[in-house]
């Protein structure tokens, strides 16, 4: 049986693991971006938001679902990410995020486009993922023939493995300037429950980060 698009974002329950929204404040942090607005797209529960608070005036989450938790000081619209545009002005925002929303939608191309449409010229557009190059991943896809994230557990909630070069390469064809891959520096070594110290993940950070964030900057007009 075919889960809809909201079935399948419920079964994330709107978060993601502290890690994650941490490499997304350390991204914006070495940056320095502020501004007016941020978009939180696929926001789940909101989890970002506390770590955005203080950068920007305003926090807007885009979801296909209002989940329970849902910061009341945010304002929210509701989109199906698989097939619609939110109802939001091109151009409207300073950033725009979407953690670990990537790999849960059909068409990630059409997804980053959206991203971009919707980030201002010279704004910035974030999106994290799993990392299917890491050690755990590897691994997991030499034995199991599926990538970490990716097993039948996950489906179908998780639908979309995008590597890093995928990710690279959309973010040319959208026009994105700026591009950088950076890692989460938490990742569990395989077979365990343990997980690889900070030291040695800052050391190989791609194969010790279970999770990656691309950056990249919207050209001016």
């Amino acid at each position: 049986m075919t889960l809809d698009v909201e079935e399948r974002a419920r079964q994330s329950l709107g978060i993601s693991e502290q890690a994650i929204y941490e490499m997304a404040a350390r991204a914006l942090a070495a940056r320095d971006i502020r501004g007016a607005l941020v978009l939180d797209v696929g926001c789940g529960v909101g989890s970002l938001r506390p770590f955005v608070r203080e950068r920007f005036a305003r926090y807007v989450g885009v979801d296909v679902v209002r989940y329970e938790g849902f910061p009341a000081e945010g304002e929210f619209c509701q989109v199906d990410l698989d097939t619609g545009r939110a109802e939001l002005p091109e151009g409207c925002a300073d950033a725009v995020l979407a953690i670990e929303t990537i790999e849960h939608l059909e068409n990630p191309r059409a997804f980053l486009r959206e991203l971009v449409r919707l980030a201002k010229p010279h704004g910035w557009v974030f999106v994290t993922t799993p990392n299917l190059l890491s050690l755990l991943s590897l691994i997991t896809l030499a034995g199991k023939q599926r990538f970490a994230g990716f097993q039948d557990c996950d489906y179908p909630a998780h639908i979309s493995p995008v590597l890093e070069i995928d990710l690279r390469r959309i973010a040319a064809e959208c026009g994105l300037q700026d591009v950088a891959i950076e890692y989460s520096l938490n990742g569990r070594v395989i077979f365990t429950d343990w997980h690889y110290p900070r030291g040695l993940a800052k050391i190989a950070p791609r194969w010790c980060s279970d999770n990656l964030l691309l950056a990249g900057r919207k050209a001016a007009i």
